[in-house]
């Protein structure tokens, strides 16, 4: 991902959050904070611990993923996508990714509330710690940790 990937980033990124995470950020009283995301993004782009990138299907950006050491930090696809199998397949190469940088067990986080985003990780054989932490977004919901090794065969497992 570059700067100038952002704006497609955030143009994929913010559909699918205000329709997940309706519940958790209700849209009338904590609407998509696009410029911080977009900020957040920049300074994730500049930090040489943060690898990120961006999903791209014939030129079209689809989708955005981040990580950073073992965390699995940000993932995405674009709502038009969903059930297609692009977000199986992305998923796949980020933990390609991580092995490659010789990451034998990762770790994310997800809101509690998403339950799209918590039966996606279940099914691709992430597991969750029953850790709690808190979005630094308000108004601040539960995260909750998941983990899996990412090792080839735990991949052929899933």
């Amino acid at each position: 991902m570059t700067d100038g990937d952002v704006p497609q980033v955030i143009a994929v990124q913010e559909p699918g959050t205000i329709v997940i995470l309706e519940t958790v950020f209700p849209q009338d009283a904590f609407p998509f904070p696009r410029d911080d995301i977009a900020r957040r993004w920049r300074a994730e782009i500049d930090a040489p611990e943060i690898d990120a990138f961006v999903v791209v299907d014939r030129a079209e950006v689809i989708g955005f993923a981040a990580i950073r050491h073992e965390e699995f930090l940000h993932f995405g696809i674009a709502i038009e996508r969903w059930g297609s199998g692009a977000a199986q397949r992305a998923h796949a190469q980020v933990l390609e990714q991580m092995r490659h940088h010789g990451v034998t067990r990762a770790w994310l986080r997800v809101f509690t509330g998403n339950s799209r985003a918590r039966a996606f990780y279940e099914r691709l054989g992430w597991r969750s710690t029953g850790d709690r932490t808190y979005s630094t977004f308000a108004p601040n919901p539960e995260l909750l940790r998941y983990e899996r090794d990412v090792d080839a065969a735990a991949e052929r497992k899933v």
